[in-house]
């Protein structure tokens, strides 16, 4: 139940939640704009790489760019092909291919802006201007803060109830509501560990 001053009640809307369906919205809305002009999510990132970062080698984007190193090979052929990106070879301690952006390629990217404003405003529409700029700036914070953290992020705690693992599950048995330990504070009363997979009676495995 949404409470526009307290936010959703519901674990299913958390955050966590509305961002990933969000993303996924967005990345499916901009996928269809690039496959009417004959591109990819993989042509528009090699693209955005090039204007930003400028020049690469070509083993440095494949490793760079998300997705199989045979199918990025394919995207960047693709655009030397169409001569959106130039194909340089260069002496430098051997012989090196460095791929940049050209002058086409810049105009095609700037097109591409426009289909993810076009994007943008078509999951924004319920918003207003203000709102768009406060939602914009707090991303900016999230992406910032999740850029600085890295991909770990904070150690997972130990389950409360269970947890499944390949080969078996563990089950905490939890006290509740002061049952050995502050009131509303949960605490871990004992452990059962069941094999799914053979019933070897390993043991539970050690938490943290």
């Amino acid at each position: 139940m949404y409470d526009r001053g307290k936010g959703s009640s519901s674990p299913f809307e958390q955050t966590v939640h509305l961002l990933s369906a969000a993303g996924r919205a967005a990345d499916a809305l901009l996928a269809a704009r690039l496959e009417f002009r004959g591109m990819s999510p993989a042509h528009l990132s090699v693209l955005s790489t090039l204007a930003r970062l400028g020049p690469h080698a070509r083993p440095d984007l494949v490793a760079g760019i998300d997705g199989g190193a045979v199918d990025t090979a394919q995207t960047l052929d693709d655009l030397v092909a169409a001569g959106l990106v130039q194909s340089l070879f260069v002496q430098v301690g051997g012989r090196h291919e460095v791929l940049t952006l050209t002058s086409s390629g810049q105009l095609a990217l700037e097109i591409l802006h426009s289909d993810e404003s076009a994007v943008q405003d078509d999951l924004l529409v319920s918003l207003t201007r203000g709102e768009r700029t406060q939602l914009n700036s707090l991303l900016r914070r999230v992406c910032a803060a999740a850029a600085r953290s890295g991909s770990a992020g904070s150690a997972p705690r130990r389950a409360a109830d269970w947890v499944l693992t390949r080969e078996r599950r563990t089950e905490w048995a939890v006290e509740r509501e002061g049952a050995g330990g502050a009131a509303g504070a949960p605490g871990v009363a004992g452990e059962r560990s069941e094999d799914v997979a053979g019933r070897d009676g390993g043991g539970a495995p050690a938490g943290s």
